[in-house]
C-alpha cells in the first residue's frame, strides 16, 4: 500500500485535500451545542381545569391520562404536577435513543385514549389569542430555524372580560348557565352559502357568496347579546346584567425587568438544530420587529444560553490552537529541520478535519466534549507521522536515496503504526456501549479521538511516506544560533536519556522493589481519589442565575411581588450582575402557577467584564444567599442553572417519591416528612426540598343537595353559579373574535 502511494505523491496529496474539503463543508453545517445530544426526551402535556383544585385535578384529569399513558413505548416514567389553579402539568420521560417526532405521536394516541374520560370542560378548554407579545412575536419568533416553542410569562392575555352583577341576575331570575348558552349561541362563525349556484335556471349572470355576522369583536357586540326576549317585545341585553370590558384573561403573573412591567418570552430550541444559528436568527428577526414597536416599547435579550456554548467553544479553539503551537515547536526542536517538521505538521490538519466528515453519519454535532477530544487527539495524530520521517531519516543518514530509504522504512514501520492506531481505538471505542447520559457523554469524546487516530494511521502509511519521499534530504550540520541551540539541547537530552536508561535498569535489576512501589503508588492513588468529590458535572459559570422565592402557603400574589421588589434591590446592588427580571405567581422548581411563588432570572455580565474576585459566580452566589437569607417572611435562595440544560432545574438530582400502596395524601405526605428528614441527616446533601405540598390551606363549601333537589335547581347550575361568584373563570368559546371571553363575578 505504502509502495503505491510513494511511487504515486500525487494521489495521497488528492485523498488528504479530498479529505479536508470534506470534513470542512461538513464541519460548516453541523449543529453546534454546548453537550453532545443526553436529554432524555420529554413530551409536555397540560391541561386546564377552570376553577378545580389540586385533588380534584389529580382525580379527574392527571389519574385517566396517567392510566392511558402507561406502557407508552420506550417510556422511562411520568409525573404530573396538579395546581389549585386547575392547572395540569404532565412530563412523560422517554429513552434516550429514542425519536422525539416519535415519542409525541405515541403520546398523542395514548392522550386521545383518555380523552373522553375528561370532564366536558377540560376536553373543550381552548387557549386565548394575547396580547401585543403573542400577536406581534410569538408566531414570528416561533417561524424562526431552531425554535420550537415560545412561552410567555408575565404577559396578561387579552380577553373580553363579562363581570356578572348578581344582583340583576337574581332580580330577573337569570341564572350563570343561561349567560353560558347565550354567549356560546351568538358568538360563533355563520356560513351562509351562496347565491346563483348551479344548478341554477337559464341566465344566471351572477353567483354571490353570503356572508353572516360571525364571532363577536368588541365590548359593545358582547352587550347586545340577547339573553332573554319576551313576546311582549321586552328583550334582556348581557349589559344589563353585566359590566362588559377588554382586559386579560387572568391576573395570576406578574412580569418585571429591572423593576420596569415586561413580558418575559422564553425561546426552547428544538431537538437537534444548530443553538447558535437559531439564536442569531431571533436576534436578527427582534431587530427587524423593533422597527414595528410603539415608540415606547422596547425589548432586551437578558439571557442567552448560547453564550456559554460560544464563550466554551472559543477557549477550547484557543487551546486548540496553543495544543498545536506547542506540537510544532517540539516537532521542530526534536526533528531539527524544516523538511521534517513539515511533514508531521501537514498530518495534523488532515486528521483532525478529516474527523469532522464521519460526524454526521454517527449523528455528533460540535460540541465541548468533540472538541476536547480533538485537542487531546493532536498529541496523538502527530506521532504517526513523526516514527514514519524518524525511520525514512535514520535509512538516509545510512546513505539510502529518499525514495529507497522511505520504502525501506515503510516496510519496517507499517505494521508498528498499524498496531498503534488499532491498541488507541480499542481503548477509546468500548465508550460506545456505556448506556444513558454517561455513556453518550463519553462517547463523542473518546469515538472522536479515535476516529483521528484511525486516519492519523491512514495518513501515515499514504501522506506521509510520499512526503518523505519528495522532501526529506540527508542532514548537514546546522549553523548559527540555532546550531548551537541543536548541540545544547541534544547534549541536554543526551544526559536526560542516558539518566533515564540508567533508572530502568536499576529498577529492572531489583524488580520486587519496583513492583512494591508500583503497588504502593496505585493505593495511593486510589486513597486520594476516594477523598475527592465527585458529581455528575461540575458547575460552569453560564452567565445567570436563578433566584427561588417561597412564601407562606396562600400568601397573596401582592405580597409576593413585595417581596420581589425587594430581591430586585439586592440583585441590582450586586457586583457583577447586570439585569435582572421577575416572574411573580410561577414557580420554576414546580412548574405550577400560585399566588405565593416566584422566580428571578439574573443576568451577568459579560465574562470579559467580571475580572474581579467578588464578580465571580461563586462571590455573587455567597453574596446573594447571605442578602436573601435575612428577608422576613419569605424563603429566597439563588442557585446556578443545570449543568446540562433540559436535565432537571438547577443542579443536583431530583427524586419521585411514589406512592405504590395506593393510599391516601395523608399518607404520601407522612412518608415525604419522613424520607426529607432522613435526607436532610445525609451529610453530602446541602439541601433538600420538595414540591409536594398537600397543606396549603384551602375553603370548603358544602352544597346542601338535598335542598338543591327538593328547589328543583340542578346541581350542575349551583357549581357553575358558584365557580363564577367565587371568582372562578370560564371560557365561553374556543374564540371570541381577536380575543376570548371570560365570565366572572
Amino acid at each position: 500500500m505504502s509502495k503505491f502511494f510513494i511511487n504515486r505523491p500525487i494521489v495521497a496529496m488528492v485523498i488528504s485535500i479530498i479529505m479536508v474539503i470534506v470534513g470542512l463543508v461538513t464541519m460548516v453545517g453541523l449543529p453546534i451545542a454546548q453537550f453532545p445530544k443526553v436529554v432524555p426526551p420529554e413530551i409536555f402535556i397540560q391541561a386546564n381545569y377552570v376553577g378545580a383544585d389540586a385533588q380534584t385535578i389529580e382525580q379527574s384529569v392527571a389519574t385517566p391520562i396517567e392510566q392511558q399513558m402507561s406502557g407508552v413505548d420506550n417510556m422511562n416514567y411520568m409525573y404530573s404536577v396538579n395546581a389549585n389553579n386547575g392547572l395540569m402539568r404532565m412530563f412523560v420521560n422517554f429513552d434516550l435513543k429514542t425519536d422525539p417526532n416519535i415519542d409525541h405521536v405515541l403520546t398523542q394516541l395514548r392522550y386521545a385514549q383518555a380523552e373522553s374520560q375528561l370532564p366536558a370542560e377540560v376536553r373543550n378548554f381552548a387557549e386565548f389569542l394575547a396580547n401585543y407579545s403573542q400577536i406581534n412575536l410569538s408566531d414570528a419568533l416561533s417561524r424562526v430555524p431552531g425554535i420550537s416553542q415560545v412561552q410567555v410569562f408575565g404577559a396578561g392575555q387579552y380577553a373580553m372580560r363579562i363581570w356578572v352583577k348578581p344582583d340583576q341576575l337574581a332580580k330577573l331570575n337569570i341564572t350563570v348557565p343561561e349567560i353560558i348558552s347565550a354567549v356560546e349561541s351568538q358568538n360563533k362563525v355563520n356560513p351562509a352559502g351562496k347565491i346563483g349556484g348551479r344548478p341554477s335556471p337559464p341566465g344566471q349572470e351572477f353567483t354571490y357568496t353570503v356572508r353572516a355576522q360571525g364571532r363577536l369583536t368588541s365590548a359593545e357586540e358582547f352587550g347586545d347579546i340577547v339573553l332573554r326576549a319576551t313576546p311582549d317585545g321586552s328583550i334582556v341585553r348581557l349589559k344589563d346584567v353585566a359590566r362588559i370590558e377588554l382586559g386579560a384573561a387572568d391576573y395570576d403573573v406578574i412580569g418585571r425587568f429591572n423593576g420596569k412591567p415586561t413580558a418575559a418570552l422564553a425561546l426552547y430550541q428544538l431537538p437537534g438544530s444548530n443553538a447558535i444559528e437559531a439564536a442569531n436568527g431571533v436576534r436578527k428577526l427582534m431587530a427587524e420587529l423593533k422597527n414595528r414597536f410603539p415608540s415606547d416599547l422596547d425589548y432586551r435579550i437578558t439571557i442567552d444560553t448560547t453564550k456559554a456554548v460560544t464563550e466554551g467553544i472559543r477557549e477550547i479553539g484557543k487551546t486548540f490552537w496553543e495544543a498545536l503551537a506547542l506540537v510544532m515547536i517540539v516537532v521542530f526542536v526534536f526533528l531539527q529541520g524544516w523538511r521534517a517538521a513539515l511533514i508531521p505538521l501537514l498530518a495534523v490538519p488532515v486528521s483532525l478535519i478529516g474527523t469532522f466528515a464521519v460526524f454526521p453519519l454517527l449523528g455528533f454535532s460540535i460540541n465541548t466534549l468533540s472538541l476536547f477530544g480533538l485537542v487531546l487527539a493532536i498529541g496523538l495524530v502527530v506521532d504517526d507521522a513523526i516514527v514514519v520521517v524518524e525511520a525514512v531519516e535514520h535509512h538516509i543518514e545510512e546513505g539510502m536515496s529518499p525514495k529507497d530509504a522511505t520504502l525501506k522504512a515503510m516496510e519496517e514501520v507499517s505494521g508498528p503504526v498499524m498496531a498503534i492506531a488499532i491498541i488507541l481505538s480499542a481503548v477509546f471505542l468500548p465508550t460506545v456501549f456505556i448506556p444513558g447520559i454517561t455513556g453518550r457523554l463519553y462517547q463523542q469524546f473518546a469515538v472522536t479521538i479515535a476516529i483521528s487516530v484511525l486516519i492519523s494511521a491512514f495518513n501515515a502509511l499514504t501522506l506521509s511516506p510520499a512526503l518523505s519521499a519528495l522532501l526529506l534530504r540527508p542532514k548537514g550540520r546546522t549553523k548559527g544560533p540555532l546550531g548551537r541551540f541543536f548541540e545544547w539541547f541534544n547534549r541536554g537530552y543526551g544526559r536526560l536519556s542516558d539518566g533515564y536508561i540508567g533508572a530502568c535498569g536499576a529498577l529492572i535489576r531489583k524488580s520486587t522493589f519496583s513492583l512494591v512501589f508500583l503497588g504502593l503508588v496505585a493505593v495511593a492513588v486510589g486513597i486520594l481519589g476516594k477523598t475527592l468529590p465527585s458529581g455528575f458535572l461540575p458547575e460552569e459559570d453560564q452567565g445567570f442565575l436563578i433566584v427561588n422565592v417561597q412564601l407562606p402557603f396562600a400568601a397573596s400574589l401582592e405580597r409576593t411581588s413585595a417581596v420581589c421588589i425587594q430581591v430586585e434591590d439586592i440583585a441590582l446592588a450586586t457586583p457583577g450582575i447586570k439585569d435582572c427580571t421577575t416572574v411573580a405567581g410561577f414557580s420554576l422548581l414546580s412548574f405550577s402557577r400560585n399566588t405565593y411563588s416566584a422566580f428571578l432570572w439574573l443576568s451577568l455580565k459579560d465574562w470579559s467584564d467580571r475580572t474581579r474576585p467578588e464578580e465571580k459566580l461563586d462571590a455573587i452566589r455567597a453574596h446573594l444567599n447571605q442578602k436573601l437569607s435575612r428577608l422576613p417572611g419569605a424563603i429566597a435562595f439563588a442557585f446556578p442553572p443545570p449543568a446540562i440544560q433540559g436535565v432537571g432545574t438547577a443542579g443536583g438530582f431530583t427524586f419521585i417519591l411514589e406512592d405504590r400502596a395506593g393510599k391516601d395524601i395523608s399518607f404520601l405526605s407522612a412518608n415525604v416528612a419522613k424520607f426529607m428528614e432522613a435526607a436532610r441527616k445525609r451529610p453530602e446533601i446541602a439541601s433538600v426540598n420538595t414540591t409536594f405540598l398537600p397543606s396549603v390551606p384551602q375553603l370548603y363549601v358544602n352544597v346542601d343537595r338535598d335542598k338543591a333537589l327538593k328547589e328543583g335547581v340542578e346541581l350542575s347550575e349551583v357549581y357553575k353559579m358558584l365557580q363564577t361568584f367565587m371568582g372562578g373563570r370560564r371560557r365561553l368559546s374556543d374564540s371570541c373574535g381577536e380575543f376570548g371571553s371570560v365570565l366572572r363575578s
